[in-house]
C-alpha cells in the first residue's frame, strides 16, 4: 500500500483508478470554473498565528454537530453517484464514516438507496434532498428516509436548475456509463473499477429507480430526471418541507446574509455556507470568504457549517475558527474511496483528523470547541469590498 501522508496522495491514485467520466464529474465546476478553483485557494490567504510555550497534553478534537456528538466536526458531504466512483461506494463511504465517528449523507441521486445504507450501518445517517415536481415521490422518499432512521435532512436549495457544467456534457456523463467508443476506450485502462462494478448490483440510481412512478428502467429514468428538478422552489416551499419533516432540518446551499435571515426565520436546525462546489453559479465567492459575514448575521439564531473546497485539516481548522459549527467534505473523501474503496475513505479521514489535531496544537489550543478569530491572521479587505 501506497503511504498517504495528504489528501492530494489520494487524489493521484483516483485519477488513475477511476474512469475519466467520473473523474471529471467530481474534479470539476461550471462554466469557467471560477468559483471551483477559489473555494479552494482562498483558504490560502488566511494563515494561522502561532503560539508556543503552552500544554498540549490531553488535546480533543470532540465536538458536535447539530447535537450530535463526532469525532471530529467533519461530516461527509451528500455526493451524486457516488457508487460510481467505486462500486458501493455510498455504503463503504458510510461505513467509514460510522467507524470513525462522523456523519454521512446520502444524496438523493445516489447510487446505493436509503435502505442499502441502512441495511450495512447502525448509526443514524442524514440525508439530502432535492425539491422535485413530483410530489407523491418526494413524500415516499422522506417515509423512507424516516424508516431508515436518519435523523437530520439536508434540503438543498441551490439546484432548482442545474449549471452548466462543460465536462459532463462533454463525457456524456450517465449512470451506468453508456459505452460509447471513447467511454469503452478509457475503461480498458480501469479494469480494477470494471471488475468491482461487474460483481455489484448497484448501478444506477437506487433512491428512484423502481421508486418513481413509471420509472423502471434506464430510458426511463433519463426522461425522467430531466424534467424533476423544480424551479417553482421558493420560501414557502422550505417551510412546508420543515413542516413535513419532524427530525432535524439543515438547508444547504446559502451563500447570503438575506438567505441565511430566511433560513433561521423558518426554523433550520442549522444551514451550510455552500456554493454546490462550485457547480452551480460560477463566480459566486467562495465558501470561505462568505462565513464570516453570515455567521456574525445568523451565528446565534442557527448553527452555521459550511462546505466548499476543504483538502486538508488545517482547511477545517480556518473554517472552525472563523465561527461554522461544523464542515463537510465531499471530493476529500471521494479520491480516497475511488482510490482504495472503504479503506480509502479512512484514510482521508485520518489525513484530515491528524492534520486538524497537529495543527491545533501548533495554534496553542487543546480543545477544538476553544477555536476562534484569535488563532488566525485574516488580510484585510479578505471578504473584499463589493458595490
Amino acid at each position: 500500500m501506497p503511504v498517504i501522508t495528504e489528501i492530494a496522495d489520494l487524489k493521484r491514485i483516483y485519477k488513475r483508478r477511476v474512469p475519466k467520466m467520473f473523474y471529471d464529474y467530481c474534479e470539476s465546476g461550471s462554466w469557467t470554473e471560477q468559483t471551483f478553483r477559489e473555494n479552494v485557494s482562498d483558504f490560502d490567504q488566511i494563515r494561522l498565528r502561532q503560539r508556543v510555550a503552552v500544554d498540549m497534553t490531553n488535546r480533543t478534537t470532540k465536538g458536535e454537530m447539530i447535537g450530535r456528538e463526532v469525532a471530529m466536526p467533519v461530516a461527509l458531504a451528500p455526493v451524486g453517484m457516488t457508487g460510481m466512483q467505486h462500486a458501493d461506494g455510498e455504503i463503504l463511504a458510510a461505513k467509514a464514516a460510522e467507524k470513525f465517528g462522523v456523519p454521512f449523507t446520502l444524496s438523493t441521486m445516489s447510487i446505493c438507496s436509503i435502505e442499502d445504507i441502512a441495511e450495512h450501518t447502525s448509526a443514524p445517517f442524514w440525508f439530502q434532498l432535492y425539491v422535485m415536481r413530483d410530489a407523491e415521490f418526494i413524500d415516499n422518499l422522506l417515509g423512507r428516509a424516516k424508516d431508515a432512521g436518519c435523523d437530520a435532512m439536508v434540503l438543498t436549495l441551490d439546484l432548482q436548475l442545474l449549471g452548466q457544467r462543460h465536462m459532463d456534457i462533454k463525457n456524456g456523463l450517465s449512470a451506468p456509463p453508456k459505452l460509447t467508443p471513447p467511454v469503452i476506450a478509457d475503461l480498458m485502462t480501469k479494469w480494477g473499477w470494471g471488475l468491482k462494478m461487474l460483481q455489484t448490483k448497484r448501478r444506477t440510481f437506487g433512491n428512484i429507480v423502481g421508486h418513481a412512478k413509471d420509472v423502471d428502467d434506464i430510458s426511463s429514468l433519463h426522461s425522467w430526471t430531466a424534467q424533476q428538478f423544480d424551479p417553482r422552489l421558493n420560501w414557502d416551499t422550505v417551510k412546508e418541507y420543515r413542516k413535513k419533516w419532524d427530525g432535524k432540518m439543515i438547508l444547504k446551499g446559502i451563500l447570503d446574509v438575506d438567505d441565511a435571515k430566511m433560513a433561521a426565520k423558518i426554523g433550520a436546525d442549522a444551514i451550510i455556507v455552500s456554493n454546490h462546489g462550485g457547480r452551480q453559479l460560477d463566480g459566486a465567492l467562495s465558501s470561505i470568504k462568505m462565513l464570516r459575514q453570515i455567521v456574525d448575521a445568523v451565528g446565534d439564531k442557527v448553527e452555521v457549517h459550511m462546505d466548499g473546497g476543504i483538502r486538508s485539516g488545517q482547511d477545517v481548522l480556518k473554517a472552525l475558527a472563523m465561527g461554522a459549527k461544523g464542515t463537510y467534505i465531499g471530493r476529500a473523501f471521494i479520491y480516497g474511496l475511488g482510490a482504495m474503496g472503504e479503506q480509502g475513505v479512512t484514510e482521508a479521514l485520518n489525513v484530515i483528523h491528524k492534520e486538524l489535531d497537529t495543527t491545533m496544537a501548533l495554534c496553542g489550543e487543546r480543545d477544538i470547541n476553544n477555536l476562534g478569530a484569535h488563532n488566525l491572521l485574516i488580510p484585510k479587505g479578505f471578504e473584499g469590498e463589493w458595490v
